[in-house]
């Protein structure tokens, strides 16, 4: 549990308590008015965020059952009547290539001055969700709105300053499921989602507006439309309260769950005021096919490696993306490229780079109107991609009638070797992964690949289905409890080999391992690995 402050760092509102230990910036952030904004927010609407949670939870049971996913009928109407979004603002027209990653001070300036087009400041799998991170977040945020964010780097002595040309800046809060424990209203943990959204609208939207931008966000995790009405409803109410002209907020939604999938034309009618477009989140929509479909059979999914954006069922959800959204007029962003570049080995940076190419040449024929990186080196790449194959601002021309994708593309099963190097390999960067996420970093190179909760997530739920199948290895050997859980001792103690005994003990290695055991022995797999292990924090 967090230590308790012994005095309130800001004037505590009936019924509310801040949990949180004193941190700097915590004054700023949480002022009276800011707190009573995210208090009202919480107290609307969040009722209906654990109706919608619960209502997850009973959609799993169906799918356990056999219930087929399929395009629903009662919104065929919808999907079939020609409608667009709203207009979008002129500076998010052209998005050719996004950035994304946590909001650290350090990291925000490097991404604003990147060259990307657009900054995407992660408080959700980019950011491990310690009470100072979230507080240092808001801030770096607020000065970053502002144009007075500067960062002095105690190490090397340099000195960051922003560019006069920035990206824009988007904003994801952590998705619906999350709560924030440094901040109680009626007893309950606030919603994350609220908190960190209601934070940065409350501090931010005049700025913004005064400066010739906006409020821009992106959504994680949506099941469906009902859970896309709820953020719409949120923003209604977040606009009205502060006095904004309803439409002013503009958000992206990752399309990473399955589910989302199915209603893509009836997420963008919800928020259609609101909307700017959908985004392929592809680490997580691989992660939510295992968890909402893995007890069938044929979903057991190979080794991580070999679900690429070329697959069948996946080139057919990014191809869904572009023909849903240009039929709406708006942005289909493409993918995160994970990679990162390797400085101490040519050839596999060569490699490495020739792979981010070609996969940004993919999106970019298909119809994509802009893609993501994960480190500044990137950039430049995605941009010459996207540069030469999109001349214009975006393909919303590209419409993709004719393209028609059905149920059965969108659920195609995919099947491939499974090794035991790909086994190890889950379960040696979900330790490594915990054990930084807890440490307080949530976005760490691992192996020259950018990893975050979302690929981590992969992992442990790829372990976890392959051993609910007693799934077989490419050399016939059976994929059992009992073997995974000797090789995860294997893969610690390979770590702390590396790390040295004093490294390894000093970190958080004991608690990564002890989780990565339990989620991968639990009989129904865990909604989110960062669920329980933010009770670590």
């Amino acid at each position: 549990m967090p230590m308790k402050i012994h005095e309130p760092p800001a004037p505590v509102l009936p019924g509310v308590e801040i949990a949180g230990t004193t941190v700097p910036g915590l004054q700023e952030v949480l002022t009276t008015e800011a707190l009573a904004f995210v208090v009202d927010l919480h107290r609307r609407f969040n009722p209906e965020r654990l109706r919608l949670l619960a209502e997850r939870t009973e959609r799993q049971k169906r799918f356990d059952e056999g219930v087929p996913l399929m395009f629903p009928e009662d919104t065929e109407g919808i999907r079939e009547r020609d409608w667009k979004v709203a207009v979008l603002p002129h500076d998010i027209r052209d998005r050719r290539v996004e950035i994304t990653g946590p909001v650290d001070r350090k990291m925000v300036i490097n991404a604003l001055n990147s060259g990307a087009y657009v900054f995407m400041a992660d408080f959700e799998d980019a950011n491990s969700p310690t009470w100072s991170n979230n507080i240092a977040g808001q801030i770096n945020l607020r000065d970053a709105v502002r144009r007075t964010i500067t960062y002095s780097d105690p190490a090397s002595g340099k000195n960051y300053v922003l560019k006069d040309r920035t990206a824009v800046l988007f904003v994801r809060p952590r998705g619906w499921h999350m709560e924030e424990k440094g901040l109680l209203v009626d007893g309950q943990r606030v919603s994350a989602s609220l908190f960190d959204f209601g934070l940065y609208f409350f501090h931010n939207v005049k700025a913004l507006l005064e400066r010739g931008t906006g409020p821009y966000f992106y959504l994680p995790k949506l099941e469906g439309r009902q859970e896309a009405r709820l953020w719409n409803d949120v923003f209604v109410c977040a606009q009205r309260l502060l006095g904004i002209p309803n439409g002013t907020i503009k958000a992206t939604v990752l399309i990473e769950t399955i589910t989302a999938a199915f209603e893509m034309d009836e997420i963008l009618y919800e928020l259609r005021d609101h909307s700017a477009g959908l985004n392929c989140g592809r680490w997580d929509y691989i992660f939510s096919l295992i968890k909402r479909l893995g007890k069938d059979p044929r979903f057991v999914l190979p080794d991580r490696d070999q679900v690429t954006m070329a697959v069948p069922f996946m080139d057919a959800y990014s191809r869904l993306v572009i023909r849903t959204c240009h039929r709406r007029n708006v942005h289909a962003m493409g993918g995160m490229s994970a990679f990162i570049p390797i400085k101490d080995d040519p050839a596999a940076n060569d490699a490495a780079m020739q792979k981010v190419r070609t996969d940004k040449e993919r999106e970019a024929r298909n119809g994509h109107d802009g893609t993501w990186v994960a480190h500044p080196g990137l950039v430049p790449i995605a941009l010459d991609v996207f540069d030469r194959l999109m001349p214009g601002p975006n393909q919303l021309h590209m419409k993709r009638q004719d393209d028609a994708i059905t149920e059965r593309d969108l659920l195609q099963p995919f099947h491939g070797a499974i090794t035991e190097a790909g086994v190890r390999k889950n379960i040696d960067v979900a330790i490594r992964y915990v054990e930084s996420w807890l440490r307080g970093f949530g976005a760490v190179a691992i192996h020259d690949l950018m990893e975050d909760a979302a690929t981590a997530e992969i992992g442990r739920t790829q372990l976890w289905q392959w051993v609910y199948h007693g799934s077989k290895l490419d050399d016939g050997r059976t994929i059992s409890a009992d073997l995974v859980q000797t090789w995860i001792t294997e893969g610690a103690t390979a770590i702390e080999r590396e790390v040295g005994s004093d490294g390894f003990h000093a970190g958080r290695y004991g608690n990564a391992v002890l989780a990565l055991r339990e989620l991968v022995a639990t009989k129904e797999p865990t909604e989110f690995l960062t669920t329980p292990a933010y009770a670590l924090l």
